[in-house]
């Protein structure tokens, strides 16, 4: 409900306002068709993680869907560390999320993309609230489904409700991630990439337009290759998913996180594995190495 919300900043078109009264139009093509792209960006102590990362995915996202990038890079980040500084005043969170959403703007309702649109741009700041010290521990359960989701993954679009119905399955389920297969083919979660250790080498799906290029994807390879650990994107048959000795989740929230059961099944030994305990490790000194 709105009145558990802080009583925080966001920023929408250009002003400052607090997020319980910050209104956008009915016919935003945002509202309408789900027509605009998002980042979340993680920070920190107060400072965004990977940040020129997050930007070039942003702009990839805008110019696969025609939207026009709105803002520098400078002034996304003074706006991110505005609404940040807000945030830990109200509540003392130094470690937060931004979330970045771009809509086409507001025009009459129809399916062809308007031109010369000015569009609509959001940020706001939550709090981060990752996983927990049992998960870390213990691992966390998943379930699989099919991939029914549309087939332009790589575009970080606010059209989710294909990846809502795919992350209700396991919260039905009770498990923390749904993984997902195309025709027999790992493809990845709900809400985050997902990675195979078998052998001691980590496997991820290609990146191509089934997956969206999780930020963590050229990090996890970073961190296989100064762990000293072999790295490969393939693609993945269900059945080496299910004989995997590790699996393993990344996202902005998730950072490296163990599953340790699938379909109420024991991956490897059902306990978090040692690749996990390297890269997490290899995960935490990036975090102080690469912050804006």
């Amino acid at each position: 409900m709105l009145s558990d919300l802080p009583d925080t900043l966001c920023f929408l078109n250009g002003d400052f306002s607090r997020v319980r009264d910050a209104k956008v139009s009915v016919l935003d093509r945002g509202f309408i068709f789900g027509d605009g792209v998002y980042e979340v960006l993680p920070a920190y102590g107060g400072r965004i993680f990977r940040f020129e990362q997050h930007m070039d995915r942003l702009d990839r996202s805008l110019a696969e869907t025609r939207i026009p990038q709105p803002l520098t890079r400078a002034r996304w980040l003074e706006i991110a560390r505005q609404l940040m500084q807000s945030l830990a005043e109200a509540t003392g969170a130094t470690d937060q999320l931004v979330y970045i959403q771009i809509t086409r703007g507001v025009a009459r309702r129809d399916h062809v993309m308007p031109e010369g649109l000015t569009p609509t741009v959001f940020v706001m700041t939550s709090e981060m609230k990752p996983p927990s010290a049992t998960q870390r521990s213990d691992g966390v359960a998943c379930v699989t489904a099919d991939d029914f989701r549309w087939q332009k993954a790589h575009i970080k679009s606010t059209s989710l409700l294909g990846s809502v119905f795919a992350r209700q399955i396991s919260a039905d389920a009770g498990a923390v991630e749904t993984i997902m297969f195309r025709d027999g083919w790992l493809s990845e979660g709900a809400s985050s990439n997902v990675w195979v250790v078998r052998d001691g080498v980590v496997s991820g799906p290609p990146k191509d337009h089934l997956v969206l290029q999780g930020i963590r994807y050229d990090l996890i390879q970073a961190l296989c290759a100064e762990t000293g650990t072999r790295f490969e994107l393939r693609r993945i048959a269900r059945e080496e998913v299910l004989a995997a000795d590790e699996l393993l989740l990344s996202s902005a929230t998730k950072e490296v996180l163990p599953v340790t059961l699938l379909d109420d099944s024991p991956v490897g030994t059902g306990r978090p594995g040692p690749i996990y305990q390297r890269l997490y490790a290899a995960y935490q000194g990036a975090k102080t190495r690469q912050l804006t």
